[in-house]
């Protein structure tokens, strides 16, 4: 065990470490896009569109059989690398957890939206990539806002969460969190398809972030605290007071804990009513219109998303070095007592 604790520690720098020069490869195999086809499949498989009660259970079965499949696999080669050789280990460990991640390719993605504009259509066919509303109707100021919020919303499912879970769990616990997301993203939808064949995952989606998003709320305000030090253009008190005023100002109980920091953080309004499908949707707003926003939040955004995950990173490290430590410590004292 203490030896892991050393090889875990690696392995997850340089993970995350890899995810924040490489970004997710778009033309190498991933693990995530191999569990949306399988979600797909069993989809295809399963959803008959009968009755309530058979899309409820089926809906079911395809979250069971796809978190046991992950999970399984996951394991199978995670223990064998280890199992082979303790580099060969740390390599594939560091590789799972480079895949979980995503902040890299979230940064990268946004900031596509950050250099299109003021080209409208270029900016919204960019953010369409990342967003599941309409953009086709927003004007340059909506764009900018869906993109902070996009950012700020994942700086929780994307980022700090997956993060937490593997360095918890290891890569079988992160993989299997991205999993529950990514079902979540493809079935977890209040419509006439997925109200109750998609239950499952987004019941399930909400409570495996309950208590990462509300964490990541309070580390994404800790790192405006410290980005605070170097520019005035972050507020961490008012991050912290709009956080405990609209954390809850969203139909998810966990999508508006760090969308409502960030909001507090920047001096902005996020959220309200938006359109997906067609469909208007009304939605309640998030912080105060201390100023208007502008195209350069986009980057703060992600300048506080970076933060709260480096930060995250100097503390999971400390902790589980000091287990290892802790552990050394155990096995002298033992010794010593023997003696």
């Amino acid at each position: 065990m203490k030896e892991y604790l050393i090889y875990h520690t690696i392995a997850l720098a340089i993970g995350y470490l890899a995810d924040l020069v490489i970004g997710d490869p778009h033309r190498m195999p991933h693990p995530i896009r191999l569990i949306g086809r399988l979600i797909g499949a069993l989809e295809h498989l399963l959803h008959k569109r009968r009755d309530p009660k058979n899309e409820l259970i089926t809906g079911t079965v395809l979250w069971i059989v796809t978190v046991l499949a992950t999970a399984l696999v996951t394991a199978a080669v995670f223990a064998g690398a280890y199992r082979c050789d303790c580099r060969l280990g740390i390599a594939v460990e560091a590789i799972l957890t480079f895949y979980i991640l995503a902040a890299g390719s979230l940064s990268r993605e946004t900031m596509r939206v950050y250099r299109a504009l003021p080209d409208l259509a270029d900016a919204r066919g960019a953010l369409s990539m990342i967003v599941g509303r309409d953009t086709a109707v927003l004007d340059e100021a909506g764009i900018i806002r869906a993109a902070v919020e996009t950012v700020a919303e994942n700086t929780s499912d994307g980022v700090l969460a997956p993060l937490l879970y593997t360095a918890i769990g290891t890569p079988v616990l992160g993989m299997l969190y991205k999993a529950v997301n990514t079902m979540d993203s493809m079935l977890g939808y209040h419509n006439e398809r997925y109200e109750y064949f998609g239950r499952a995952a987004a019941k399930a989606d909400d409570l495996f972030n309950l208590v990462p998003s509300r964490i990541s709320a309070l580390l994404l305000i800790a790192a405006t605290w410290i980005l605070h030090l170097f520019s005035k253009e972050y507020d961490a008190a008012g991050a912290f007071r709009i956080w405990r005023r609209d954390r809850m100002n969203h139909k998810s109980p966990n999508s508006a804990q760090t969308e409502s920091a960030c909001a507090g953080a920047l001096g902005l309004r996020l959220g309200g009513d938006a359109t997906y499908g067609g469909v208007p949707v009304k939605k309640p707003t998030i912080g105060d219109p201390v100023r208007m926003i502008e195209k350069e939040d986009i980057r703060r955004t992600i300048r506080m998303m970076f933060a709260a995950e480096g930060l995250t990173m100097l503390i999971l490290v400390g902790g589980l070095l000091a287990c290892h430590m802790a552990e050394i410590f155990t096995d002298y004292k033992c010794i010593w007592i023997i003696r």
